[in-house]
């Protein structure tokens, strides 16, 4: 174990800033916390609710330190700043299998039939490497981009603050996008 995380850590893309932390419940005073670092997923992990939604112990979630409410408009708000800080590919394929294997390909053996899904999304300012923050979400294109997409819209116009709109995603994004009124959303 300890030789895996040595060769993850060494894998893991430079361009990376920050570690990650993870959302707390809503009304806390401070909604992100410092999160292990691990690169390795737990034994077993099992989707809930129809399987849009990843294991909350195997992916809580994670924030990138450097997105805060104060940096918004040099981070998430600015057009192209996500490619700055997605990790690569040879980083994403290794974990999307690790991942895929721990959550028990269910949508079937083919690793096509699943995105390395950042639940927190980069353009919410999700942690782009932590473990904590990618599940293998089925299908490639699906009704939680739009969600995203919703959300970083309301928090660059001010209508949600971005703390808000990082606990909503990470603790039940088919909920947030109800409240964003998305269309498209599956049934709970």
């Amino acid at each position: 174990m300890v030789l895996l995380l040595a060769l993850a850590a060494c894998a893991a893309p430079a361009t990376i800033r920050g570690t990650a932390s993870t959302p707390t419940p809503s009304g806390a005073a401070d909604r992100v916390v410092p999160a292990a670092t691990s690169t390795v997923y737990p034994a077993h992990c099992q989707t809930r609710d129809h399987e849009e939604l990843p294991d909350p112990v195997c992916t809580p979630g994670a924030v990138n330190p450097d997105v805060t409410q104060a940096t918004i408009g040099r981070t998430i708000c600015t057009a192209g700043w996500t490619a700055t800080i997605r990790p690569p590919v040879s980083y994403t394929n290794r974990i999307k299998q690790q991942a895929v294997a721990a959550y028990g390909a269910y949508a079937g053996p083919d690793l096509g039939s699943y995105e390395l899904d950042h639940l927190i999304s980069l353009e919410l300012g999700g942690a782009p490497a932590a473990v904590a923050n990618l599940w293998p979400e089925k299908g490639l294109h699906n009704a939680k981009d739009p969600v995203e997409n919703a959300a970083k819209q309301a928090v660059c116009a001010g209508r949600l603050s971005l703390a808000d709109a990082q606990h909503g995603i990470a603790t039940n994004w088919i909920t947030l996008g109800r409240q964003l009124g998305v269309a498209g959303i599956p049934a709970s």
